[in-house]
């Protein structure tokens, strides 16, 4: 239900050198967008950096900013906007300020790389989150309290997390419509003629190579096996026999390089094939299952609730609700 008669909502941009102009601008114009459509000043998205002077984004752009993050005032969310060359800004004046905020329980996030120097400050210890593909082996090696997903974003309690690219208008679609009703998130959406909204179950593209390294031929060769054959199921025993491998060295290769076994690699894939098919064509949830290397409707609902905390049947609902909505304005 949209929340009316209250102050503007102020999320706060922390802009370090070489930060991702596109994550931010992203997340910025959902916001614009709240208040050009609904009926009042929904937003305020002032930008800081450091020191109160300008620094250039990685595209070279510059943002004028409000001023110094330390002088920074009546701020319900901070996020910390980096990009490239993450490492270089860090220092300890960035740590002693997000502690600041954590003590006057300001909500914390980070844009792209941002979630790195979030995880450096130890503020991410115990939460989920995510960040760009390109640095999620490194986070998960530096920060081991740290649960990191592949999703587009994470929204954990008081941490909010965006991969960079187009993720952070995702997640901010996500906030605003937790905030003001899902109508005005579907407007939001199609004024920028995304085709739908993103929802926090789908994950980056992340290109298997880089997860595993190209000396690792045969785990890469055992995912395409299993990508072309999710509605008739290859057994792992005879996966590993047409990659030239035992099953118990397959095991051990997708526990090393992909954090889980060989049968919830393959469910995985296949349950995002099933997501894709509901909210993408009209088949029958049993022809989905069915689609899907299901042996049943009902296993494939258990499995499908399991993996996304919605039966397929809500989550289609759901997404009619969202679209007839939208058709109705």
């Amino acid at each position: 239900m949209a929340v009316e008669n209250k102050k503007p909502i102020r999320y706060g941009f922390l802009l370090l050198p070489n930060y991702s102009m596109i994550a931010v601008s992203s997340a910025i114009e959902a916001m614009r967008m709240a208040n050009r459509l609904g009926a009042e000043e929904l937003y305020e998205w002032p930008t800081f950096t450091m020191t109160g002077e300008a620094v250039a984004a990685s595209n070279g752009l510059v943002i004028d900013p409000s001023g110094g993050i330390k002088d920074a005032v009546g701020l319900d969310v901070v996020f910390v906007c980096s990009g490239i060359r993450v490492r270089d800004a860090w220092s300890d004046s960035l740590k002693s300020i997000l502690y600041k905020f954590d003590q006057k329980k300001t909500v914390l996030g980070g844009l792209c790389t941002g979630t790195y120097l979030l995880a450096k400050a130890k503020m991410l210890d115990g939460y989920r989150c995510t960040i760009h593909w390109e640095n999620i082996a490194s986070l998960r090696e530096t920060s081991p309290n740290v649960v990191v997903s592949e999703e587009l974003y994470e929204i954990d309690r008081n941490r909010y997390t965006a991969a960079g690219g187009s993720a952070p208008l995702d997640m901010m679609l996500q906030l605003i419509k937790r905030e003001h009703g899902s109508e005005l998130a579907i407007s939001i959406s199609e004024q920028f003629v995304c085709d739908r909204m993103r929802g926090p179950y789908d994950r980056q593209r992340i290109p298997l190579k880089l997860l595993v390294g190209t000396n690792q031929p045969k785990l890469t060769e055992a995912v395409a096996l299993m990508e072309s054959n999710l509605e008739e199921l290859i057994v792992l025993d005879d996966l590993a026999s047409l990659v030239g491998v035992s099953r118990r060295q397959l095991e051990r290769l997708f526990k090393k390089y992909l954090n889980c076994v060989p049968r919830r690699y393959y469910l995985d894939l296949r349950l995002k094939k099933a997501r894709q098919l509901l909210l993408q064509t009209d088949k029958s949830v049993a022809e989905v299952a069915i689609a899907c290397g299901f042996v049943s409707a009902p296993h494939f609902s258990k499995s499908y609730r399991d993996r996304y905390n919605i039966s397929p049947r809500d989550e289609r609902q759901l997404r009619r609700v969202e679209l007839s909505s939208s058709d109705n304005r």
